[in-house]
C-alpha cells in the first residue's frame, strides 16, 4: 500500500475531482460517512453515547458536519463546535455546515480563550469527541486557542476519533511538533500518510482505519509515490510452493562468514536461520580454532575452518581459500560477530570488490567500512545492508541525531548514494533501493529488542537470496517474515524474556501460515 506525503494526497484529491469529475462535495460526503461506519465498529454503544464534535474551519471541518448529520440521522446525541465564525467558512465546508443548521444542529462559534472557558463544561460533557480541526493540509507547531482545545480534549481522557489525521501532527513527518491530539481511532482517507505510519507520530494516531471515499485506483496508480508498506499479499507472492521434483540444491547454497572469539553464537544464529527459511545447504566460514565449537553446535550445517589471525580472527591470508570457494554459492552473508579487526575490515573490503554472488552485510560487516562506504559502490551488483542506526551513523560518519531526525530521507539517499539496497532497522524498519523507493515493514515488537535477533534476520534474508530471491525481494519478505514470527512469539509468550532462538524455532510453522 502506498504511503503519500500531503502534497501529493492534495494533488491525488485535485485530479479526481477536476479530471475525473467526482465532485468534492462527494468525495467529502463519502469521508464523513466512512468515519462513521468506523466509528460504529469500534464503540457499539455508540447509540447510546454523547459525541462533541470540534470543526476546523477547512475540509477536515467540513467533514465533521458530515460526521455529525449522519449521527443525528441515527439519533446520537452530538453537539457541534466551530473554532471558526460560520460566514468564514467556504466552498464544501460552507455548503455541510449550512446543511447542519437547516437541520436545526446548531453550531457553537469559539473565536477565543474566553469563549472558550465559556465552553469547557458542555464539551466536557461528552463521552466520545471527533477531533476535526485540522487536516493533512497543516503545517505545525499548532498555537493559540487551538491549542488550548486541544490540551482539554487530552486531558478528559475519553475517546477521541480523529478525522484523516489527529490535528496538531504533520502528515509529511514522523516527528511531533507542538501540541496535537492523541487519538484513540484514526480514520484516513484513500492512502494512509508518513505520520500515521512512522515512529514516533504513528504512536498518536491510535487504531488506523483507511477507508476508500471514491478516488479511482488508476488515479492512485498514476501518482508517483515511491513509499509503501510492505503488505502479508505481496510475501504470499513471494512465496511460492515447492514443487515435489527438487532437491536440496534446488533451493540454494548459503556462504557465510561470521563469528570471532566470545561471538560464536552469532555465528550459529545466522546459520539456522538461514536453514529454516528454506535455504537447501548452509556453509559457515569460521576462524580455524573456532571451528570445532561450530561443529559441535550446528547439526545440519557444513563449516570451513579458515586462516585466523594470533586473536583468532579471520586473517588476510583466508582470500585465497575464500576465492576458491565462493563459486560453488548462491549467496554470501558476512558480518555477525566477525570483529573489526584491521584484517577483517581488508577482507572484507576485497569480498565487496570480487565476489559475484548475491552479498548481504550486517553488524561488523558494515562497522568495518566505516569511513569507506564508497567501496560499496564498486560492488559487481547491489549489496544488502541492514543497519541499526547507530551502524549506519559509523557508515556514513553523520551524527546518529540526524538519522534518526528523519529515518525515512536518509534511507533513502544513502540507498541511492551507495547504490545498495538498505534495511534501517528498528521500529517501522525502513527497506530503501537504489531507485530512491522505500517501503517501510509493519511487522516486529518491542520483545525483538534483544541480542541475537539481528543475527537471526541476517540468515533470514542471506536464506532467501541463496534460494533465488532478489535483492528487493529478499530484503523485503525477510522483515516482514522477522518481524511476523516475532509477533507471534509475542502472542505466545510475551515480550519479556524474548529469545533470538524463540524466533528461529517459529519460523517454519509462520512461513507455513503465510
Amino acid at each position: 500500500m502506498k504511503v503519500v506525503t500531503a502534497k501529493q494526497m492534495q494533488a491525488l484529491d485535485k485530479f479526481a475531482i477536476e479530471e475525473i469529475g467526482i465532485p468534492g462535495v462527494v468525495l467529502m460526503e463519502n469521508a464523513g460517512r466512512q468515519v462513521v461506519a468506523k466509528m460504529l465498529h469500534s464503540f457499539p454503544n455508540l447509540r447510546n453515547q454523547r459525541v462533541n464534535i470540534i470543526c476546523g474551519k477547512g475540509n477536515n471541518g467540513g467533514d465533521g458536519f458530515v460526521v455529525a448529520r449522519c449521527l443525528s440521522a441515527m439519533e446520537v446525541d452530538v453537539r457541534l463546535f466551530l473554532l471558526a465564525k460560520t460566514e468564514s467558512l467556504s466552498g464544501d465546508a460552507k455548503t455541510n455546515c449550512q446543511i447542519c443548521q437547516k437541520l436545526n444542529l446548531p453550531v457553537a462559534e469559539i473565536l477565543s480563550s474566553e469563549e472558550l472557558k465559556k465552553y469547557i463544561s458542555l464539551i466536557l460533557e461528552a463521552d466520545i469527541f471527533v477531533d476535526a480541526i485540522f487536516g493533512t493540509g497543516l503545517t505545525p507547531p499548532v498555537r493559540g486557542m487551538a491549542s488550548e482545545v486541544i490540551e482539554l480534549l487530552n486531558k478528559a481522557k475519553k475517546a477521541i476519533v480523529s478525522i484523516d489525521i489527529p490535528s496538531g501532527l504533520s502528515a509529511d513527518s514522523a516527528h511531533p511538533h507542538g501540541p496535537h491530539i492523541t487519538a484513540s481511532l484514526t480514520v484516513t482517507f484513500a492512502l494512509p500518510k508518513v505520520a500515521h505510519v512512522l515512529p514516533p507520530a504513528c504512536l498518536e494516531v491510535g487504531q488506523l482505519e483507511i477507508v476508500d471515499i471514491g478516488i479511482p485506483k488508476e488515479v492512485i496508480e498514476q501518482g508517483d509515490i515511491k513509499v509503501e508498506m510492505i503488505e502479508q499479499a505481496f510475501i504470499r507472492e513471494c512465496l511460492p510452493a515447492r514443487s515435489p521434483d527438487t532437491h536440496k540444491g534446488t533451493y540454494g547454497h548459503l556462504f557465510i562468514l561470521a563469528g570471532s572469539p566470545g561471538k560464536t553464537g552469532a555465528a550459529y544464529l545466522t546459520a539456522q536461520a538461514a536453514a529454516r527459511v528454506g535455504a537447501g545447504l548452509i556453509t559457515l566460514g569460521i576462524p580455524e580454532s573456532l571451528n570445532s565449537i561450530m561443529e559441535g553446535k550446528l547439526t545440519e550445517g557444513m563449516t570451513i575452518p579458515l586462516p585466523e589471525t594470533d586473536v583468532h580472527t579471520f586473517s588476510i591470508k583466508a582470500k585465497k581459500t575464500i576465492a576458491q570457494l565462493l563459486p560453488r554459492f548462491s549467496a554470501l552473508a558476512v558480518g555477525p560477530g566477525i570483529s573489526t579487526h584491521p584484517e577483517v575490515k581488508e577482507l572484507i573490503l576485497w569480498i565487496i570488490q570480487q565476489a559475484e554472488i548475491p552479498i548481504i552485510l550486517d553488524a561488523d560487516g558494515i562497522n568495518a567500512l566505516a569511513g569507506q562506504a564508497h567501496v560499496l559502490k564498486e560492488a559487481k551488483q547491489p549489496i544488502i545492508l541492514t543497519p541499526h542506526p547507530k551502524e549506519l551513523s559509523g557508515l556514513l560518519e553523520i551524527d546518529m541525531s540526524s538519522i534518526l531526525q528523519n529515518r525515512l530521507a536518509v534511507a533513502r539517499k544513502s540507498a541511492i548514494d551507495l547504490h545498495c539496497h538498505l534495511l534501517l532497522k528498528g521500529y517501522r524498519s525502513l527497506a530503501a533501493d537504489p531507485a530512491g523507493r522505500v517501503f517501510i515493514n509493519p511487522t516486529g515488537n518491542a520483545g525483538m529488542a534483544a541480542g541475537g535477533t539481528g543475527d537471526v534476520l541476517t540468515g533470514i534474508i542471506g536464506g532467501l537470496l541463496a534460494q533465488g530471491f532478489s535483492q528487493e525481494k529478499a530484503l523485503q519478505a525477510g522483515a516482514y517474515i522477522h518481524g511476523l514470527v516475532g509477533d507471534k512469539v509475542r502472542q505466545q509468550k510475551g515480550e519479556y524474556g524474548l529469545l533470538a532462538t524463540d524466533l528461529i524455532d517459529n519460523l517454519p510453522v509462520t512461513i507455513k501460515q503465510l
